[in-house]
């Protein structure tokens, strides 16, 4: 059954992404007199487009025929923002918005008016003759990053667990590291940051930079050589009353809590529902003083906790630690939300090196995410159904798959399940290369008598009965080592909620 609904899921997810129709197709005819010369290509743009995304593909390469591509805005070379750039004929598509833009083009506004693609041909043969055609795809705010292009692209399609670090800044905010001599400390380059990423075998990366999307651009330009490894545009929203990690959004957010523009949270939290985003509270109980001025989520007026979606439950090395986010999580779901415990590592130095008590390696914590494929669309969806479990210290293979059954009914972690006063419901923990550690089974927070059965065998699988008294519940599964130091931490399955 379970095999049947991951096979369902994928379908599903590859239907949902599928590639949009284009909004303009351009088509265009070149002889050999086109030798040497450049064309302007002119179309529309409306009010309210956000992002321009073209694809370029042309007859005639058998005859060595070649069309470079440029683009030019409503003003042209002459106007400020008009030239948006030349990839020559490296690129086949393109993308430029006021956030990001694929090397070779500029960031910047789109402005409302014609615009002109930019063709240039340095070979055609005098008797040649060849034909392009332009699809145009003319984005607004809900369609993110844009067609299924780079940063929108599915790098694996099969349905399992994903392992990733979903926090960490470079040189486009406060990330530093030793320059190449060992000198000084310099801002640490983007590519130092994803290179460490891909070399602790991770799937997923978010890079968060606070209040800043300056960073999408070089994650454009580094996404297709890293091509196992799916890069996340996100960003730190850093305020003085609290962190928050937001995934998905590519326009730009007022991040101002406290201004008569963002008066507070709830505002905050509204714009980014309309932004259809994935947000998550950081390092809640971080002192909010001088030491770590707005780290803790200290907010002045009443929050709407049903506005996020994650809380990160796990920062740096901080799971057994006072100011860890755990406790602050746990009291969000006693309070009746269904939340994700998510970690980071909040990496700024761009290494993968080992640290005290793995603060600030990337990778330590991993955050481990049963998503349909390897997408951001798949990957933030995995996070929002709570199929998600921490590894604590970013082990490589470590792993954890809780599956409750009742009736006919399954759940995994993230999942509610329905069950009446009397009712038993029948737990299943699969782990991988946690041979004699100690599972702990908490119900609403309390722990769960094992009857000495807390051990994890060498088939790695334990199995337990629970019994409903009708009431909610939230029922989750850790490992911890047998001096109790915790390994895993788990999403809980929630009954009768």
């Amino acid at each position: 059954m379970r095999a049947l609904i991951a096979v369902l899921l994928a379908c599903f997810a590859a239907s949902v992404t599928a590639e949009r129709a284009p909004d303009l197709v351009l088509r265009g005819a070149l002889t050999g007199k086109d030798q040497h010369t450049y064309r302007e290509v002119p179309f529309d743009v409306p009010k309210g487009t956000t992002r321009i995304t073209i694809d370029v593909d042309y007859t005639g390469r058998d005859e060595k025929t070649t069309i470079d591509l440029g683009l030019l805005g409503p003003t042209g070379f002459t106007g400020q923002d008009g030239f948006r750039g030349w990839s020559g004929g490296s690129k086949r598509r393109f993308t430029v918005s006021a956030t990001d833009a694929t090397a070779s083009f500029l960031p910047g506004a789109i402005e409302t008016g014609k615009w002109r693609l930019l063709l240039g041909i340095p070979n055609i043969r005098p008797a040649s003759a060849a034909t392009f055609t332009a699809q145009v795809w003319l984005s607004h705010d809900d369609e993110g990053f844009g067609p299924e292009h780079g940063l929108s692209a599915t790098l694996n399609p099969e349905a399992r667990w994903y392992r990733g670090d979903l926090h960490m800044h470079t040189a486009h905010s406060d990330g530093g590291c030793p320059n190449a001599s060992g000198t000084k400390k310099v801002p640490c380059p983007l590519f130092l940051t994803v290179a460490s990423a891909a070399k602790r075998g991770l799937d997923f990366i978010a890079i968060s930079e606070h209040n800043t999307m300056s960073q999408v651009s070089e994650m454009r330009e580094l996404q297709p050589y890293f091509d196992t490894m799916l890069m996340i545009p996100a960003r730190e929203i850093t305020t003085f009353e609290g962190h928050a990690n937001l995934f998905g959004v590519s326009r730009p957010l007022d991040f101002r809590v406290g201004s008569a523009s963002v008066p507070d949270w709830n505002a905050l939290l509204a714009d980014v529902t309309k932004a259809h985003g994935l947000i998550s509270i950081n390092h809640p109980r971080r002192p909010n003083d001088e030491t770590c001025m707005g780290c803790g989520f200290t907010p002045h007026n009443v929050v709407d906790m049903r506005g996020f979606q994650a809380i990160e439950a796990i920062n740096g090395g901080d799971a057994e630690r006072p100011d860890s986010g755990i406790p602050f999580w746990e009291a969000q779901i006693d309070a009746g939300l269904r939340i994700t415990a998510i970690g980071g590592s909040d990496s700024h130095d761009g290494s993968d090196a080992p640290r005290d008590r793995f603060a600030g390696r990337i990778g330590s914590p991993t955050t481990v995410v049963h998503a349909p494929d390897l997408s951001m669309e798949g990957i933030l969806d995995g996070i929002r159904a709570g199929h998600v479990f921490i590894d604590v210290e970013g082990t490589r293979d470590r792993s954890l798959d809780v599956q409750a059954t009742t009736g006919t009914t399954m759940a995994a972690m993230g999942d509610a399940l329905t069950v009446t006063t009397g009712g038993s419901v029948h737990v299943l923990v699969r782990t991988a290369a946690l041979g004699r550690q100690y599972l702990r089974v908490t119900d609403n927070g309390k722990p769960v008598d094992m009857e000495g059965h807390n051990v994890i065998p060498s088939n790695g699988e334990v199995t337990f009965d629970w019994s409903s008294d009708g009431k909610p519940h939230w029922l989750r599964v850790d490992v911890r080592s047998p001096e109790g130091k915790l390994l895993i931490l788990g999403n809980p399955i929630y009954i009768n909620h």
